[in-house]
């Protein structure tokens, strides 16, 4: 008998002499500990509100404690990274959002967000909204296209930071309007807003709730929202995509785990973030953020993940971002 011969019998007698805990057991006892969201952003901001708002949902229907952990830093890079890093057990997640289909773009990163995490579920999509100050000349998408095309590079857009979805949405605009406007980051989408409202800048591509209080005060203009269809936040805003059509862009949370976690874990996860996406109560707290609902089974979420990553790269190929 070789020595590999003997060297694989007794890894397979001291495997076989290891009790299997049954897989619905599994899933029956988790969780029995307190499950910790990793949030790469500021308490405040969007994604940490959807990470609160999901985790007290969590909290109330699988009866422990999902705590909300934010570690702001690198555009989500750090907090993605310590999940990465995390024991597969289901006890560290990862509010993930639009901006790790992003990063991998722009940075060099020490993982790789598709093959290291586990997709576990969408929990909402969340437009943009382009405004700009009223007292600029144009009311419509076409006409600021015109008018672009007619001073190009004279129209400065603010952001929220290099590399975020909102700039993103602008560059992605830019692209397919075939348009020169030059990009203003700032530390932050309010930032951009208050010079947007001064005319410091002439165009942002804001969140809806950070927004709309400028909107129905007549100090912001909307010209249109980035999603598909219109939003109920803002029912009378035409899409982008009327005026360009195929043109859909917007912010999205979801839930995400390291990779290697137990597929039943992730499965009662998911069903657990479906039933509360189906909830009224819920629905109604995800449209004041000027959400819509998007329950995906892991699979749709890996498939999301994928597309989105493989649409950005394009984007930021075309616009040039690069980590400063």
């Amino acid at each position: 008998m070789t020595i590999q011969r003997r060297q694989f019998l007794r890894l397979a007698g001291a495997a076989a002499a290891v009790p299997v805990m049954p897989r619905v057991a599994l899933a029956e006892t988790y969780p029995s500990r307190p499950v910790r969201i990793i949030v790469g952003y500021a308490a405040g901001g969007g994604v940490d509100i959807a990470g609160r708002l999901i985790g007290q949902w969590l909290s109330e229907r699988l009866g422990q404690q999902f705590i909300v952990e934010n570690r702001p830093g690198a555009s989500t890079n750090i907090a993605t990274e310590s999940v990465v890093r995390a024991s597969p057990d289901g006890y560290t997640l990862l509010l993930a959002n639009a901006a790790n289909t992003i990063n991998p773009s722009i940075y060099n990163l020490n993982f790789n967000f598709i093959r290291d995490m586990t997709p576990v579920g969408m929990i909402m999509r969340v437009p943009f909204v382009m405004v700009v100050n009223p007292t600029l000349p144009f009311k419509t998408v076409p006409e600021l296209i015109a008018y672009a095309k007619a001073n190009p590079r004279k129209v400065n857009v603010g952001s929220g930071g290099v590399g975020g979805p909102d700039q993103a949405s602008s560059e992605y605009f830019k692209m397919v309007a075939s348009v020169e406007m030059v990009d203003v980051p700032y530390r932050g989408l309010s930032p951009a807003l208050t010079d947007l409202l001064g005319g410091q800048v002439q165009l942002v591509f804001s969140t809806i709730p950070a927004a709309i209080q400028y909107v129905k005060a007549g100090t912001l203009r909307p010209l249109a929202v980035t999603s598909a269809t219109p939003s109920a936040a803002m029912p009378d805003v035409p899409t982008v995509g009327s005026f360009l059509p195929g043109f859909e862009s917007s912010q999205w949370y979801g839930v995400a785990a390291p990779k290697g976690t137990p597929t039943d874990i992730v499965v009662k996860l998911n069903s657990a973030i479906a039933a509360g996406l189906a909830d009224a109560k819920m629905k109604e707290r995800i449209a004041v953020l000027g959400g819509v609902p998007m329950p995906m089974t892991p699979a749709e979420f890996a498939k999301h993940i994928a597309v989105d990553t493989e649409k950005w790269a394009k984007v930021i190929k075309f616009a040039g971002i690069k980590a400063k």
